[in-house]
């Protein structure tokens, strides 16, 4: 009887602890159980930290667009870790400049897709009919499209620079943000706090904005994360056609694209960058397979 008594009170103590942690806390205990997304977590944290401080780190005039020609085409050693490219700068430190373009690139222009593909999203999934047709027919051209060409046809007709080049990458990407957001909306529009939110007099807007849209968060902050690491390979291929950012920025495409006539010789030209993209996405992706098992209430034990 002692036993049991025992058993119970140990129970009820897991229990009221369970109950004491708060719903973020219980997401981070979760995320911090999936080993393969902590390390996503940490790499992603260091190239945001090198992203933000590339400045610091580095002279950009000096180790990063500065010239030897003296020195062009070293291969990897003590004095550059990854060598010199034709132009005899430090191959080194573009990479790490590299990362503050590619990380911003993929931001801004999942940020641009979070801003219209959500707010068309849950316009179309809470009022239904007409606009929602109109929406989701519109989106459904736009997915029609292989996300590299209408990104060719928009940096092309706009002009190859960074701001366009997010431009483009922004609104291929909405076509996933509104299907996503229209899905999440769909399951949760007819809640009993949404009806009561309606009885009160709430306006429509402000219903989607603080009833809705915090109740679907969870999908959305996945793709969110997903699709940064997208962004990143998208970029990186627009730069590689010469549609990117333009030179002598050292963005990561761009510089896969410059190795690639050296690519019998120095094959180093290519491989570093192409190591440093895809470290970035496989760290993303990592991040983003984690937050999607914290997130996910049926995998709650």
């Amino acid at each position: 009887m002692t036993t049991e008594r025992m058993n119970n009170e140990a129970r009820v103590s897991v229990v009221k602890k369970y109950k004491k942690r708060s719903q973020m806390a219980e997401i981070w205990r979760r995320l911090r159980m999936n080993k393969g997304a902590m390390a996503g977590l940490v790499i992603v944290s260091v190239l945001v930290f090198i992203a933000v401080f590339a400045d610091v780190i580095l002279d950009y005039d000096t180790q990063v667009t500065g010239q030897n020609i003296m020195e062009r085409l070293q291969w990897p050693s003590a004095k550059h870790w990854m060598g010199t490219d034709e132009m005899g700068r430090d191959l080194f430190a573009r990479i790490l400049y590299g990362t503050r373009i590619s990380l911003s690139v993929g931001l801004v222009a999942v940020a641009v897709a979070l801003l219209f593909g959500v707010t068309l999203g849950s316009v179309a999934g809470y009022f239904g009919g007409v606009v929602e047709d109109v929406i989701m027919r519109v989106t459904d051209i736009f997915a029609s499209v292989p996300n590299i060409l209408m990104g060719i046809v928009i940096v092309a007709a706009l002009g190859a620079n960074t701001l366009n080049l997010m431009i483009a990458i922004g609104v291929t990407s909405v076509p996933m943000f509104v299907r996503i957001t229209r899905a999440a909306v769909l399951t949760v529009r007819n809640q009993e706090y949404v009806e009561a939110a309606r009885a009160v007099g709430i306006t429509e807007a402000k219903i989607i904005a603080t009833h809705i849209l915090p109740n679907c968060l969870s999908p959305i902050v996945v793709q969110t994360t997903l699709r940064v690491a997208s962004a990143i390979i998208s970029a990186s291929s627009l730069s590689f056609l010469g549609l990117g950012v333009p030179v002598p920025s050292p963005e990561w495409g761009a510089l896969l694209s410059a190795g690639r006539q050296y690519l019998r010789t120095n094959s180093y030209l290519t491989f570093f960058p192409g190591l440093a993209i895809l470290v970035t996405v496989l760290a993303l992706n990592m991040l983003g397979d984690g937050l999607r098992d914290a997130l996910d209430p049926k995998l709650r034990k």
